[in-house]
């Protein structure tokens, strides 16, 4: 049974019966009678007496004496609910995974047994295969899940330094001589902080062709050398396979262990049990490691925060990012936010300083970069004055005859995938429409009829409703038409194309085209002779607040797999190069763009300068809400917009020192329509990734 209420979101007392005592431990599986139903619940903590007054009711049973649910866990999970306006046990569902009875049942833990007790704190949290529904858990020091900048008007605390300056530099001790942080000036006195115990904050931006993995494996080691344990996120199954593969060696097997959502049921039981049980101090993964019982936790990481890939979809959607930043708060543990670009919540993080940054003096990135050059500025235009509609004009065709001569492989970044994503009319240019629900028609191949991308409906015999033509043009071209394109261009050169249908890891160093989709990128081996970006406007023109923001950090993961300026590498961005995201790109400053991002949000009100709940259901189910909240003083009412299926979306804003107030006032009013049974939910998201 699935009960999420925001109303029951709360402890509740139950007897413990005497043949439970000694297995039912906190953090234990258990279920009781609720409501006249049996649910499943977690035993958060034992009491020898309980404050309410009526009779109690006896816990029924205990699903497993496996001890699951650490305290760390429960206490980050109630701050990340309070922080987001959710329920613990949706948090817990996350944190979590279901229970795999045989994989406890291969090597049970022989944990000590709890102490005689007669009361038991349980949430009233049912569960589907031993995951949790709704509930609550001890409560939290308030404001503890607000790191990166004031809460209740007060900035965060700093830990001591980032490698102390002015004082020795030396490297980690305890796996690896760290000689790749010396590109740093402050990369080495980071590393010798984390072998001595301490807690170091540091937002790192890595080099161009860094092995980011092998920073990341040096930066455990130290911690781990200290007695400490680790977490570590990242995107994707590429880049937890480069992690793995690094803790392997720095490390050696069988001191880390993966977690991950594609591991299936009974691996990643078993590899959260391994951490649950101390066997080992390391867990990476993907954003499903972001709540990893580890230990001693003395080291959270993650690579490439701007990614979407971090944000959870499920409620009360969290972001990676965040649990693991709540995490270094609450438990006195050191952060890492990485990338080749930087957020604004990264910025944000070192103007306000609670972290320190990590980054090359310009010297070392002068060796690093390659040449980045963009098609749209003036001296470009006079050589080649079709370069400003040219999809690929004669700087980019330069560039890459240049590489394939040299014998080197290229690659050209397109960002939408697919043949001809988007067709139009060729008479009158107007979009070409489905007869039938009006979404976009597109080419899936070059003898493929017209078909829609929403309802799949074959439209052969499309005629134009403004000028009846029948004839179409490419709108947009997606990857596999322009891998055909180039493959004409280039005859005798291998084409790769890395997308959707298959990602490449690697391709040889050799003359070669790969043709990929931002994000699926391979690594060359040597480093791409030349990189194409292209299409720049499908990504800078998008309606979204972070459309800049997400162009530079795609760019930059791309170009920095070319290599260096002096070796030869070169990127050609097709765009004007008078763009603000264009600028950081050929000027490879990714620091200045996120300052300038965060000063325009400051002036504007946006997040994360400003803390910002999305609204969206119903336009009686968001008023009813929006009544029933008592909103912090200076809270502003943004809206409404339409947001399709009968929906509205409605935008409250507040300064980030009313921030738990906020979330706390839409809890509150979320409890108040559960308890009254309303049937129309409306959708809470505190610092949506997307707000427009």
């Amino acid at each position: 049974m699935d009960v999420p209420l925001a109303h029951l979101d709360r402890l509740f007392d139950y007897l413990v019966p005497e043949e439970l005592s000694a297995q039912a431990r906190p953090g234990t599986r258990v279920r009781v009678r609720f409501a006249g139903q049996l649910v499943d619940g977690w035993l958060i903590e034992r009491a020898d007496v309980s404050a309410h007054d009526g009779r109690l009711s006896y816990l029924e049973r205990l699903v497993s004496p496996e001890p699951v649910l650490t305290p760390e866990v429960a206490r980050l999970a109630r701050a990340v609910a309070d922080r987001y306006a959710g329920n613990l046990a949706d948090v817990l569902r996350l944190a979590v995974p279901p229970r795999h009875a045989r994989v406890e049942r291969e090597a049970p833990d022989p944990g000590p047994a709890a102490a005689a007790g007669d009361v038991a704190d349980v949430p009233d949290a049912p569960a589907v295969d031993g995951g949790p529904v709704s509930g609550g858990a001890a409560a939290v020091d308030a404001g503890a899940s607000e790191p990166g900048g004031p809460v209740g008007g007060a900035v965060a605390d700093v830990t001591a330094g980032v490698g102390e300056p002015g004082g020795p530099v030396g490297v980690g001790e305890s796996g690896g001589d760290g000689a790749g942080w010396r590109n740093y000036p402050a990369g080495p006195g980071f590393l010798r902080a984390l072998a001595d115990g301490r807690a170091p904050r540091a937002v790192w931006n890595a080099l161009p062709g860094e092995a980011w993995a092998e920073r990341f494996a040096e930066a455990a080691a130290a911690t781990v050398g200290s007695g400490r344990g680790v977490v570590a996120v990242v995107a994707d199954a590429r880049d937890l396979g480069r992690l793995d593969a690094a803790l392997t060696r720095q490390l050696g097997p069988g001191r880390h262990v993966t977690l991950s959502a594609a591991l299936g049921p009974a691996r990643r039981y078993r590899a959260f049990l391994a951490a649950c049980r101390g066997r080992v101090p390391v867990v990476i993964g993907t954003r499903a490691a972001m709540f990893a019982p580890v230990a001693d936790l003395g080291l959270v990481a993650i690579w490439d925060d701007g990614d979407d890939l971090h944000a959870e979809p499920r409620a009360p959607y969290p972001h990676a990012r965040e649990v693991l930043l709540t995490r270094a708060q609450l438990g006195n543990a050191a952060a890492l936010v990485a990338g080749h670009a930087r957020t604004v919540e990264g910025q944000l993080l070192v103007e306000t300083g609670w972290a320190r940054e990590i980054v090359a003096d310009r010297s070392t990135l002068r060796s690093r970069t390659p040449r980045v050059t963009p098609t749209g500025d003036d001296p470009q235009l006079a050589r080649d004055p079709a370069a400003a509609s040219a999809r690929l004009p004669s700087l980019a065709w330069e560039a890459a005859r240049t590489a394939l001569k040299a014998d080197t492989p290229v690659l050209v970044q397109v960002p939408r995938r697919g043949y001809l994503p988007s067709v139009a009319c060729a008479e009158c240019r107007a979009p070409a429409r489905c007869p039938h629900c009006a979404g976009p028609l597109g080419l899936r191949s070059a003898g493929a009829p017209p078909a829609c991308r929403w309802c799949a409906r074959v439209a052969a015999g499309y005629a134009c409703p403004h000028c009846g033509g029948r004839r179409l043009r490419a709108a947009v071209v997606g990857a596999r038409r322009t891998a055909e394109e180039l493959g004409r261009a280039f005859p005798g050169v291998p084409v790769r194309t890395s997308g959707r249908e298959e990602v490449l890891d690697e391709v040889p160093g050799g003359a070669g085209l790969v043709i990929s989709t931002p994000g699926a990128e391979p690594v060359a081996a040597g480093g791409f002779g030349a990189v194409l970006l292209l299409d720049s406007w499908a990504l800078l023109t998008r309606a979204d607040l972070r459309a800049g923001e997400e162009a530079l950090r795609r760019w930059l993961a791309a170009a920095a797999l070319a290599r260096p300026g002096p070796a030869g590498g070169r990127v050609v961005v097709v765009a004007d190069g008078g763009l603000a995201p264009v600028q950081a790109l050929l000027r490879w400053d990714p620091v200045w763009f996120a300052a300038r991002e965060l000063t325009e949000r400051r002036e504007l009100g946006f997040p994360p300068a400003a803390r910002m709940a999305s609204l969206t259901g119903t336009a009686p189910a968001v008023a009813e809400l929006l009544e029933a909240a008592r909103l912090p003083e200076g809270a502003e009412l943004l809206g409404p917009v339409p947001a399709g299926d009968g929906q509205e979306r409605m935008l409250v804003r507040v300064p980030r020192s009313r921030a738990a107030a906020l979330a706390a006032a839409l809890h509150i009013a979320a409890a108040v329509r559960t308890a009254r049974k309303a049937n129309q939910p409306v959708r809470v998201q505190v610092d949506p990734n997307a707000i427009f």
